[in-house]
């Protein structure tokens, strides 16, 4: 990491997404025509059918009728009234010449395509000589005719409707929900609502959205999301989609830019607003937007956060998809709202195998991906609060996350967005990351079970003076599958030397390894006994935990401004915190002042790293917060003999040190008597050596390609 504050990186090319192609409609001379009189053509008059209503007139929009409809789309759409009583307002007309005056072709049309769309993804055009005024009430297009899948055949995203799981020992009965007459939808209508069966044993209950609490103020909400935003709205979602979404891919991004673009007013404004919200982080380093001020953020949140806890009480996909987005705000720290999300979850099916299901192909790759976004919420929440999981392993029936999970074609949708090299590379690399997360999040998780439950809190306090050789016993396992789940990373995402100006977030994925071993090292060395300091196990314990501290700090040392500005999981700012918290266990338990020391001067150094890296990360600045405290704590900390002092108190003469130990002292703990020892080396870590021989020696550290030498510290604390 560099001293020097350099110059933002530039972000890439934004996805602008092109409005969709307008599509010519043709229309019967009767509509073309307009009415006249024995005195020639009448202006102003024109047929009920074709004038528009009162309140279209009113907002200027376009007054759309569908064939047989009594009302036109946008009063149904508000539940108001469709009047043709107010007369029209006289307006300016442009001269025209006479001869070209009643040419058929110059007849204005009113077509809903000639008109740009009412929400485009394309960057929008802003002038800053003047505020912006403030939006009309959104265009309603007319949806019944895009080209997009029928939301009516999902389970989870119906537009009027929401759905709940049925278990198997509610008061339905899976025996007598199999009497019921299915029709080709796999429905069957009864008192109480829609019977909704995806599969030969799992069935759903489709409710009525009106009859849930304020729902008719749900457009209202999202009128106040765009009116916070506008109009960089469309340019927000860009940001969303090119910095958030590769990586934490928990939205249908085609189908989301279709909808979208195309005027859809039926949007979840949870969902939206926290898209924006998070979008805002990297509002500076868009050009384009920079200039401007920054929508009001708290504004935002208090929208969403309202309009979320109204939406739990008719739970959809989008629901889960909002909380999971408001959670990733690096200030957001909410555990409660975890375990509402895991239980809206359940409520939706989505700890259930959905592979078999009759909805949409593209809707079960999206409730997996859901799901197990769902499933890393709870599990790194519960890390990082220590606190009980809600998730459990015997009632989590999701398979594996798949290539075809991410598809975002299929069942009548066509992708009209044609993506560049660059973004299809980006969107590779950022289904691999969240794969390669879900896998680390199920080590992690083990790591929580063996260590940190309440049976296993006793089971080691029963153990007394055995503990640590139970907990040795039950670690061995659970550090072979991390450091295969090391060994077999991806090249994609590995800590490679980033592009210059192009951001990756591969550095949450990493930094949730150090986090997941630190935990792991953490519980041995609280059970340690520091009073027998000459104890080969202590020391091969501790030796180890020294090597996971340094190669997390260094790690975190090496992170470039590529890294920092990009995307971070929300656990990350614990994540950093979890690395001095294990620095001050060490630096407390260390046995010796010699130790000591060493771990006082590496937690001064990582501090200022810190305290650096929060000019590009702000939420490092909570991290540096922490380890502050930490630092408070230990001024309590009575003073420690030295190494010469406790082999003199001991009256064994002193051995040649391990290599890996001089840097506490010149001399190391006695050997052991007993030649192997009470534990091996194997018990503890395989390549404890070679890694600190490679630390030693300067070579690279294996996570960093970019020929940097890992352990390198070109800046310090006495330094600056």
């Amino acid at each position: 990491m560099t001293t020097a504050i350099q110059a933002m990186p530039a972000l890439p090319r934004p996805i602008s997404i092109a409005p969709a192609r307008p599509r010519t409609i043709q229309k019967s001379k009767e509509n073309l025509s307009r009415p006249t009189s024995n005195n020639g053509p009448v202006s102003n008059i024109r047929s009920r059918r074709e004038r528009p209503c009162d309140a279209c007139r009113r907002r200027k929009s376009r007054c759309v009728v569908h064939e047989g409809a009594v009302l036109c789309v946008l009063c149904e759409f508000h539940k108001q009234e469709c009047t043709f009583v107010q007369s029209p307002l006289p307006r300016k007309r442009k001269v025209v010449d006479g001869d070209k005056k009643d040419s058929p072709n110059n007849t204005k049309k009113r077509s809903v395509d000639s008109e740009p769309p009412p929400l485009a993804l394309s960057t929008p055009t802003i002038t800053a000589t003047a505020p912006s005024p403030p939006p009309p009430q959104p265009q309603l297009a007319r949806v019944a005719s895009l080209h997009l899948p029928q939301l009516g055949e999902t389970l989870g995203l119906q537009r009027r409707q929401h759905s709940r799981y049925i278990g198997l020992s509610s008061p339905f009965d899976s025996l007598l929900i199999g009497l019921s007459q299915f029709d080709t939808r796999n429905e069957s209508t009864f008192d109480l609502g829609i019977l909704r069966r995806v599969n030969d044993h799992e069935c759903f209950i489709m409710l009525p959205d009106e009859n849930t609490q304020d729902f008719a103020g749900e457009s209202e909400a999202l009128n106040q999301v765009e009116q916070l935003v506008h109009p960089h709205g469309p340019a927000l979602l860009d940001l969303y989609f090119q910095v958030v979404h590769p990586s934490y891919p928990v939205i249908q991004k085609h189908l989301f830019v279709e909808r979208y673009r195309n005027g859809d007013r039926s949007f979840s404004p949870a969902l939206l607003a926290g898209m924006y919200i998070l979008a805002l982080n990297w509002w500076s380093l868009n050009p384009k937007l920079a200039s401007y001020s920054r929508p009001d953020s708290a504004r935002l949140e208090a929208i969403a956060m309202k309009a979320l806890t109204i939406a739990m009480e008719r739970p959809k996909l989008s629901t889960v998809q909002a909380g999971l987005l408001l959670l990733q705000r690096p200030e957001a720290d909410s555990w409660s709202l975890t375990t509402q999300l895991v239980a809206i979850g359940q409520e939706l099916g989505l700890h259930l195998d959905c592979s078999s299901w009759s909805v949409p192909l593209w809707e079960r790759g999206l409730r997996k991906r859901i799901a197990w976004a769902l499933y890393m919420q709870d599990k790194w929440s519960s890390l990082i609060h220590g606190r009980p999981s809600h998730i459990f392993n015997p009632n989590w029936a999701v398979k594996p996350i798949t290539e075809e999970d991410f598809v975002e074609e299929g069942d009548g949708y066509e992708t009209r967005q044609e993506e560049t090299e660059d973004e299809q590379e980006e969107s590779h690399c950022g289904r691999i990351l969240f794969a390669q997360m879900i896998g680390l999040t199920q080590i992690m998780a083990e790591v929580m079970d063996t260590f940190y439950t309440q049976t296993a809190i006793h089971d080691f306090a029963n153990a007394g003076k055995n503990s640590t050789e139970l907990i040795l016993a039950r670690a061995k396992p659970v550090q072979i599958k991390l450091r295969q789940w090391h060994e077999k990373l991806p090249a994609e995402v590995k800590m490679n030397a980033p592009e210059k100006g192009k951001l990756t977030s591969t550095g949450y994925l990493h930094l949730a390894y150090f986090a997941t071993e630190i935990t792991l090292h953490r519980r041995i060395v609280q059970s340690l006994d520091a009073t027998n300091p000459d104890s080969y196990g202590l020391f091969m314990c501790r030796n180890a935990a020294k090597t996971r501290l340094i190669s997390a700090m260094d790690f975190v040392n090496r992170l470039k401004p590529e890294h920092l500005q990009a995307f971070w999981y929300f656990a990350s700012k614990v994540n950093f915190t979890l690395i001095g918290t294990f620095g001050s266990l060490l630096w407390a338990t260390a046995p010796a002042k010699e130790e000591a020391e060493f771990y006082k001067l590496r937690l001064c150094e990582y501090r200022w790293t810190l305290s650096v890296s929060s000019k590009r990360a702000d939420f490092l600045a909570y991290a540096v917060s922490m380890l502050d405290a930490s630092r408070a704590m230990l001024t309590n900390l009575a003073e420690k003999p030295t190494l010469a002092e406790q082999i003199s108190n001991a009256g064994v003469p002193p051995a040649a040190p391990p290599r890996q130990y001089s840097s506490f002292a010149n001399m190391g703990p006695p050997q052991n008597p007993n030649g192997a020892g009470m534990y091996s080396p194997e018990d503890i870590d395989m390549e404890d050596d070679n890694e600190l021989r490679r630390m030693s020696s300067g070579e690279s550290f294996e996570g960093f390609n970019d020929g940097s030498q890992y352990g390198s510290r070109p800046h310090s604390p006495r330094s600056v």
